[in-house]
């Protein structure tokens, strides 16, 4: 089920020409987990350019963030609870890790935590997508 959000992303994303402006800056590639399950997010300036399902070896990535699916579920509600509103909220009570080398995420910080919660948009209270 987490599969068709995530899937979706790159078309949420790079469909919302403020976001990508705000993103403008950052190329990198990211590690999204769900569960024991990596996606690899490849961002060109501002913009998802690839989403690939792994595993697959060897695929560098600059930094991750990896969540159970129930808890990326709980983050992408329309209006999530305290505690699944936010990556770092979500680690802080257990349910997230972030790892990895952390500049490009910081550097750009808004702009990643919108991208890893624009599924919010198709996601809603019921999550039937």
């Amino acid at each position: 089920m987490i599969a068709l959000y995530i899937e979706k992303m790159p078309d949420l994303v790079n469909n919302d020409s403020r976001l990508v402006w705000r993103g403008r800056f950052l190329s990198t590639a990211f590690l999204l987990q769900s569960d024991s399950t990596p996606y690899y997010v490849q961002i060109e300036r501002g913009r998802i350019e690839n989403i690939q399902r792994g595993p697959v070896f060897p695929r560098p990535w600059s930094f991750s963030v990896k969540a159970p699916e129930d808890a990326w579920l709980k983050h992408w509600e329309t209006f999530p609870e305290p505690g699944w509103h936010d990556i770092f909220a979500m680690a802080k009570i257990g349910e997230a890790e972030i790892e990895g080398d952390l500049h490009p995420m910081m550097a750009n910080l808004r702009y990643v935590k919108e991208v890893l919660s624009s599924p919010r948009a198709i996601a809603g209270p019921g999550h039937e997508c």
